[in-house]
């Protein structure tokens, strides 16, 4: 009788240790999947994913690409932490060396892959058109379709022809779940802020309106090589413009034929344009490019100056001139000799 019970605690002992077994093997197994990321780093991978995409197919894509080690602990662990249903579609870029916790959340936050897309001062909307088509985000026409659709104009508050002038030069992250739009948009509300904490008010006390302001502003950045010249080149068309003389600015003469590069020929200053302010008076009727924020400043703070003419040396910097007979003396000293 007492083999008997020896016999049945022994087994019960084999069951209980089995069953304690069988509930922390898969508590081990989970620990070790969610502490140790897949691999150290040596796999990296863009994976996108559509709407509506189930948790399950994500995780079976992810453990596809070598990202985990298991798409069922994967699933087990989003329900888990409540995030199965909050998996945001996109593309994104993840590495092995990432633990289960960090895609989970990336996924949840939909944190998506992202190229970087820098806009310089004073690119014209022709210029980002090309760099985006270049880097292979955008296609030229389409872009230029929608800065120029005149209801989504509206839509942006911009009362001109395009969005030249409110595409803030920064740098943006482009992601391919966006559209010639969407970038557009973002470009254009970073411009709203900079204009509106900066420049509105003043523009305001001084009766300029904003489009007045962000067309010279593009003006004063086209032709200022030197950031310090900004002021001055603003004075000089201030100046001309209160004596109602014509800007005769040399990159308005080549705006929407090809990019400003520093020199005009005499085909450029006689082409008959609507922004070429050598055969126009005032301002045109929009910008010419994309300022920045000195600009922008510059257009509003010119400098105090008698200057009605600049000219071009040869190191970037210009020659000011209050007369036309010294204007005329500096022309022959830096474009006709330029050896002096």
């Amino acid at each position: 009788m007492k083999v008997s019970v020896n016999l049945r605690d022994r087994r019960l002992h084999v069951v209980a240790a089995l069953l304690i077994v069988s509930i922390l093997a898969p508590l081990a197994r989970y620990g070790l999947f969610l502490a140790v990321p897949a691999g150290n780093g040596n796999i990296v991978r863009i994976l996108s994913f559509d709407k509506g995409a189930t948790p399950r197919r994500i995780a079976g894509e992810l453990e596809a690409a070598g990202l985990i080690t298991s798409a069922r602990l994967f699933v087990l662990h989003a329900r888990l932490q409540g995030e199965a249903e909050r998996l945001k579609a996109g593309e994104y870029q993840f590495s092995d060396a990432m633990k289960p916790a960090e895609i989970l959340r990336k996924l949840v936050a939909g944190e998506v892959y992202a190229q970087p897309f820098a806009v310089p001062e004073g690119y014209s909307m022709y210029q980002v058109a090309e760099l985006l088509e270049g880097k292979g985000m955008f296609s030229r026409e389409r872009f230029l379709a929608a800065a120029t659709d005149p209801s989504f104009l509206a839509e942006l508050g911009i009362q001109s022809s395009s969005v030249e002038g409110y595409l803030y030069p920064s740098t943006y992250a482009v992601s391919r779940s966006m559209d010639e739009k969407d970038l557009i948009r973002v470009m254009v509300s970073q411009f709203d802020k900079i204009y509106a904490a900066g420049f509105a008010e003043k523009a305001r006390r001084r009766g300029i309106s904003r489009h007045r302001v962000v067309t010279l502003a593009s003006m004063i950045e086209k032709e200022a090589v030197s950031p310090a010249e900004r002021p001055l080149i603003s004075s000089v068309f201030h100046n001309r413009l209160a004596k109602g003389m014509r800007l005769q600015s040399d990159p308005t003469a080549v705006y929407g034929v090809r990019a400003f590069g520093g020199n005009v020929t005499r085909q450029d200053i006689l082409r008959n344009t609507s922004h070429n302010t050598y055969r126009i008076a005032g301002l045109p009727p929009g910008p010419i490019g994309n300022p920045g924020r000195d600009a922008l400043a510059a257009a509003l703070n010119p400098a105090a100056t008698g200057y009605l003419y600049f000219v071009a040396r040869k190191d970037g910097t210009h020659h000011f001139s209050a007369s036309l007979e010294e204007h005329n003396a500096a022309v022959r000293r830096y474009l006709k000799d330029p050896a002096k």
